[in-house]
């Protein structure tokens, strides 16, 4: 019995260090927010008892999302993969767990052609999969043609659980989690040879 593989004809980024650097300190929010270090920061906030306790902690991650902004570079490689894939007309988005502030700063002071950019202001956070299926629907496109790419777990839980293929993108080490993702790249312009050897769907014996 034959598998089919479907063609990669769309293309959804994460954000921090997958098209941009960050510096963000995750020990260090948690340990101002008062969140327990083996908890989801976003989650822990949500669950706190008041809206001004709620209030209070996600503005000092707003604090830190917003003088991360301010030094955040572009990747090595993303310009030239971005221009590839829009020369290949394949449609390209970004989806972040930034908040919209925080995104757009980056965003403005790295320019990439990408106009569609959902954040958790516009989405619930990842691994929820709103904001992929969000995009997949305004492309009118299967979730089976498209892939996520990005640098963490909550990216391959994102993508999964919009039925889409994960990329991982692990340029320095290759963490354990690695083996849940569809395809692992540790540069970034393997992502273009990548989607070429999917640009027709595939059948597998």
């Amino acid at each position: 019995m034959k598998t089919q593989i479907e063609a990669i004809k769309g293309v959804i980024f994460d954000l921090d260090g997958t098209l941009v650097s960050s510096e963000l300190n995750f020990s260090l929010i948690k340990a101002q927010v008062g969140c327990p270090a083996e908890q989801d920061l976003l989650d822990y906030i949500e669950q706190l008892p008041s809206p001004y306790m709620r209030e209070e902690a996600m503005n000092i991650v707003h604090q830190h999302e917003l003088l991360d902004a301010q030094s955040a570079k572009l990747l090595p490689g993303v310009v030239e993969v971005v221009k590839a894939l829009q020369a290949k007309n394949i449609p390209m988005a970004i989806v972040t767990r930034n908040f919209d502030k925080a995104a757009t700063l980056k965003l403005q002071n790295n320019p990439l052609p990408i106009e569609t950019v959902l954040t958790r202001t516009d989405a619930p956070a990842k691994p929820d999969p709103s904001a992929l299926l969000t995009v997949a629907t305004q492309w009118e496109m299967p979730v089976d043609n498209v892939i996520y790419v990005g640098d963490y777990l909550y990216d391959i839980q994102a993508a999964h659980n919009a039925n889409m293929r994960a990329c991982l993108y692990a340029p320095d080490v290759t963490p354990g989690y690695a083996e849940q993702a569809d395809f692992v790249i540790h540069a970034f312009d393997e992502l273009v040879s990548l989607i070429d050897n999917y640009a027709e769907k595939v059948e597998l014996c």
